[in-house]
């Protein structure tokens, strides 16, 4: 009622004022731009500046942070790119706001269809980051992605991810979750062993 709580609101934002160039003068500038110092000013025990200087400054993302999907592809021994993506559909059935569109390769010659995707977009403005796609991927052949800096100037030149945008290759996949590779690669390994044991 008499203003001690304006008072004490300006203590507090004081103090943190004050706390930051103690703490900068006692840790310098590697408090700064380095991930030990992202990684104490995160911490519950930091005292001062406790906030990110973003774009210099990044906090690090989750194994299981999930933005737009991408396309999975391996390389051959010519080097071309083979995307695991068989283009069966099923990621566009089951996404909620249907925002992927995929169109099926067909033989030149006999006409009957191959699998592999002619044509995949994805409509960034409309997908809701959900990963029902990639969780109901029968191959394994549809991620989600960390990359979540994707403003453009114009949305409709910008936000709509063809097939050649989409594809990444499976190390990129590995780097960004070693945890579900690693899970994902030992199973298709004993898949393979048992069905060479079959064999």
């Amino acid at each position: 009622m008499n203003g001690s709580g304006i008072i004490s609101g300006l203590w507090i934002t004081f103090r943190h004022l004050m706390l930051t160039y103690i703490e900068d003068f006692r840790k310098g500038p590697k408090h700064y731009y380095t991930a030990e110092g992202i990684a104490d000013r995160s911490s519950a025990t930091t005292q001062g500046i406790f906030s990110i200087q973003y774009p210099e400054e990044k906090l690090p993302t989750p194994e299981n942070f999930r933005f737009i999907p991408f396309l999975v592809y391996r390389e051959d021994e010519k080097g071309e790119k083979i995307p695991l993506c068989t283009s069966c559909g099923i990621c566009a059935k089951v996404c909620p706001p249907q925002c992927i569109s995929i169109k099926r390769s067909a033989d030149p010659v006999t006409g009957k269809p191959i699998p592999i995707p002619a044509e995949f977009y994805i409509d960034v403005d409309i997908c809701m980051n959900c990963g029902f796609c990639a969780e109901f991927c029968p191959f394994d052949a549809i991620k989600m992605d960390h990359d979540y800096e994707l403003s453009v100037i114009n949305n409709r030149d910008g936000n709509l991810f063809d097939k050649n945008h989409l594809l990444k290759p499976m190390e990129y996949y590995a780097k960004i979750r070693p945890t579900h590779f690693a899970e994902e690669d030992a199973v298709r390994k004993q898949k393979e062993a048992a069905k060479k044991a079959k064999e």
